[in-house]
């Protein structure tokens, strides 16, 4: 699986951030929101999805199973211990991406079992965009826990286009991003350099 640039959508993101992302080449998008409703979430969901779909690009919902089903999105992405991701499984059916949130390698037992499609590993360095999270990884710690993954794994946390050519050596099947196209002044066009610098690594 080659992924490229995966990116994850703030609290509050708005369809055109979205579509400047997937303008710019992003090869998967996460739909990521404290604050909305789920019914927020599942009407943002459905407006989304036709436009991921055109273009190729699988929509995941961050945490929401009951968003994740009644969009009609194309997975689900869970933080470990948000869940049984058995019987997350059970309820995406076959075909859908069932992520999972990784900090450490102890946690990568069972998941080919549990139907786990992807996995996501960090944070790799300190971000603004999760203040609780994890210690930080650096990019050789979350490369052990990749080379050991039986499945593919994007990197995630404060990453940046310097972070770029480590990952893509490691193995990573791509770079999980929020602020380096959320905060740009043109998101399209730092999607895009993102997009560049993965293909040229």
């Amino acid at each position: 699986m080659s992924i490229g640039i995966y990116f994850v959508t703030p609290d509050g993101c708005d369809d055109a951030l979205v579509r400047a992302a997937l303008a710019g080449g992003a090869g998967m998008i996460q739909l990521r929101d404290k604050t909305a409703t789920d019914a927020e979430m599942t009407a943002q969901a459905r407006r989304l999805l036709p436009l991921c779909k055109a273009g190729g690009v699988p929509l995941i919902v961050n945490d929401r199973l009951d968003v994740a089903l009644a969009s009609g999105a194309d997975g689900l992405h869970m933080g470990h211990g948000d869940g049984d991701p058995a019987r997350m499984r059970a309820a995406l059916g076959p075909g859908r991406h069932l992520g999972l949130s990784i900090e450490m390698s102890d946690q990568l037992g069972g998941m080919p079992a549990q139907g786990i499609t992807l996995i996501g590993i960090g944070p790799v360095h300190a971000t603004a965009t999760k203040p609780d999270h994890a210690a930080p990884l650096g990019p050789d710690g979350a490369a052990r826990i990749a080379r050991r993954s039986p499945v593919p794994a994007v990197a995630i946390g404060g990453l940046s286009a310097t972070d770029i050519p480590t990952l893509k050596r490691a193995g990573f099947a791509g770079v999980a991003v929020v602020s380096a196209i959320a905060s740009a002044p043109d998101p399209e066009a730092a999607t895009r350099a993102l997009v560049q610098d993965w293909r040229t690594a």
